[in-house]
């Protein structure tokens, strides 16, 4: 198992190092510029591309997306309890808050896929159907944080490129739509440059120093994470005795560390790109030490 988290993790760090060591080298407006390009291009053609790559069984919804959006549901209830102890701004809270519920979806990839008892394609399917209400989660608690109206912060909601690249994703999949060569090739381009620029952003924002620091906030929404939704996940399929095939899949899911996307968002609404940049990272880094115990738990029950 530390293979492969190896082989997941490390090009993570590696792009985050990256990003430290030449932060001097583009003013920030130029590194706010890619920010921005990630936030309205990139990151949704990555987004549409993993929700659009795999069909989706309209009848796996049923089953597969109440429970994922159970585990969101309740990263957003857990990570509110954190509130008293953040930023005092809402919007600098949202930025951070939305890291308690969102999902690392490459690393997910490489961590079911070496599992024996962890349906790919359930985890496919999952994804699919838990990037929008993560994004509606995550767009409407940054557009209140803005201050706008209940009507403004709906329109902004239904208009943010994250959710609506992930509602098209879900479509084409549920309907079973083999994009053509031509358009599919350009939007997995986009895609395949989104997570690169956005870790390499991450680290020119991150302040090293802080990032071995754990405050009372940070270690809340991180264990929240990294913590409370596996342990959640594997007591009910504890108490319902259950071996699903779809356990080890929302195990896995629920334990994966927050997704650099959180910055990218964050910083697209003004919010605390730094705390949501350290959030990330260290989400990120101890998950290498979480992901081992919960991958066990997850092959251990699907015996």
């Amino acid at each position: 198992m530390i293979p492969i988290l190896l082989t997941g993790l490390l090009p993570v760090v590696l792009l985050v190092a990256l990003g430290g060591a030449v932060r001097e080298r583009l003013s920030e407006t130029a590194w706010a510029g890619l920010d921005r390009l990630n936030f309205e291009v990139l990151f949704p053609a990555l987004i549409f591309a993993a929700a659009a790559s795999r069909p989706i069984a309209p009848a796996s919804l049923l089953v597969v997306g109440p429970l994922v959006w159970a585990i969101l549901t309740l990263g957003l209830g857990l990570g509110w309890l954190a509130r008293p102890f953040g930023p005092a701004r809402f919007l600098d809270f949202a930025g951070g808050w939305q890291t308690a519920w969102r999902f690392n979806t490459a690393l997910g990839f490489v961590i079911v896929d070496a599992l024996p008892s962890a349906d790919l394609g359930l985890y496919a399917v999952a994804i699919g159907l838990a990037i929008p209400l993560a994004n509606i989660f995550a767009v409407t608690a940054l557009s209140r944080g803005e201050g706008l109206a209940a009507a403004s912060a709906l329109k902004r909601v239904a208009l943010n490129p994250f959710l609506l690249a992930s509602l098209a994703g879900v479509a084409v999949g549920v309907a079973g739509v083999t994009l053509p060569r031509p358009v599919l090739a350009p939007i997995e381009m986009l895609a395949g440059a989104a997570i690169p620029i956005a870790l390499i952003s991450i680290g020119a924002t991150l302040r090293w120093g802080a990032l071995a620091r754990l405050d009372r906030f940070s270690a809340m929404i991180v264990a929240t994470k990294l913590v409370a939704l596996p342990l959640a996940v594997t007591l009910v399929a504890l108490a319902l005795g259950s071996r699903a095939p779809i356990v080890p899949v929302l195990i896995v899911f629920a334990a994966l560390p927050t997704a650099s996307a959180a910055h990218v968002l964050a910083a697209g609404f003004g919010a605390d790109r730094r705390l949501a940049a350290r959030l990330i990272a260290q989400s990120t880094i101890l998950s290498a030490a979480t992901l081992p115990v919960w991958m066990t738990v997850a092959e251990a029950i699907a015996r």
